[in-house]
């Protein structure tokens, strides 16, 4: 791992999880039941994000106040503390919640090479600018550049189904409404990688002939998603792929861009909604490829994307008296039931845990 990678959260008072002391690896899959808190977890980075837009108290008042964010509310939880670990960096923040049903800031703090910086206190979005410091110039950009990616939404409204910009192509956007504009830039400047991800569509679609990308001809700063069968010319819309095949064409070009691109952590989850038994294996072996230049934190459900995986890969989440309890294994206990069985079949027995 590197400085720009989470070695380590400590978080206490959000949601479900009352405490959690957590490592982390270049590669993260939870798993466990629906409700267990997996989601949870994948939000508070969210929330982060938002934080460092200046949108803190806007996301606290879309997602039902304070109290919906602490643990069982102000009644039973004071505050929402974190401490996000950058080996040998670190950010920390103390938020307690208000008479009006906002979250303050009780702490901020940056710390650089184990040295703490200034703690702040009082205010409502974050201390943190970039004003020429240290932490401006090294932890703000890395957490900035967190990248949340959920392709759930594949309706006949769904925005990576529609027109967009052209030039809104700078990253892939977390529901991949620019989709369209992000594979003509690589088209053109990466043709390599580009093909990767054709072939990779055409491997679980081997009617899917190639995307049809154009600027629109009634206005051409638009664009929007086209392709075309084997064989034929004739471009079809977005609206005519299957919601699986859709969604195999979001995840495929978030984990095949060129490197540079990439976001320093990426959060995925459920990325198998919807997708082929043989469309998650290929998932799998993406995400492992994927990781070995970023840092991965994906959430699960599914036994054949764990197959995917190795057992020291997994963070087991449960919820035990309402609480989220995560939990990591060591690969060598189970050694001899890896002779006979998958990782997917140890998680099927609840020899693992996670399985409500």
């Amino acid at each position: 791992m590197n400085d720009n990678q989470l070695s380590r959260i400590v978080l206490s008072g959000y949601k479900s999880i009352r405490q959690c002391d957590l490592e982390l690896k270049e590669l993260n899959v939870l798993i466990g039941p629906n409700g267990a808190g997996k989601s949870n977890f994948i939000s508070f980075f969210k929330l982060v994000q938002q934080m460092l837009e200046g949108k803190l108290q806007r996301h606290i008042g879309l997602n039902g106040g304070a109290d919906s964010l602490l643990h069982f509310g102000r009644k039973k939880t004071e505050q929402i503390t974190a401490a996000l670990v950058f080996q040998p960096h670190a950010y920390t923040m103390e938020l307690v919640p208000t008479q009006d049903n906002r979250l303050m800031f009780d702490k901020e703090q940056f710390m650089f090479n184990n040295m703490m910086d200034i703690a702040y206190s009082g205010h409502f979005e974050t201390a943190s600018q970039d004003d020429g410091s240290i932490q401006s110039h090294f932890l703000l950009p890395v957490m900035r550049n967190w990248r949340l990616y959920h392709f759930h939404d594949t309706s006949e409204s769904a925005l990576v189904k529609q027109r967009h910009g052209i030039n809104d192509n700078a990253y892939l956007r977390p529901d991949a409404r620019n989709l369209a504009a992000f594979l003509y830039r690589l088209q053109k400047n990466y043709p390599q990688h580009y093909q990767r991800i054709v072939r990779l569509v055409q491997f679980i679609a081997p009617f899917f002939g190639d995307f049809y990308l154009r600027p629109n001809t009634d206005n051409p700063e638009y664009i929007e998603l086209e392709w075309t069968e084997q064989g034929e010319d004739r471009p079809f819309k977005a609206h005519q792929l299957s919601d699986g095949t859709l969604r195999f064409i979001c995840l495929a070009t978030l984990l095949n861009q060129p490197e540079e691109w990439l976001p320093e952590t990426i959060l995925i989850d459920e990325p198998e909604l919807g997708l082929h038994p043989r469309a998650i294996g290929f998932l799998a072996s993406m995400l492992r490829s994927t990781a070995k230049q970023r840092q991965l934190i994906v959430s699960t459900q599914s036994v054949t994307l764990v197959n995917g995986f190795s057992v020291d890969d997994l963070i087991v989440v449960e919820r035990q008296n309402g609480v989220t309890v995560f939990q990591r294994h060591d690969e060598k206990q189970f050694q001899e039931w890896l002779k006979e069985y998958t990782v997917g079949d140890l998680w099927e027995k609840n020899l693992l845990g996670g399985r409500g």
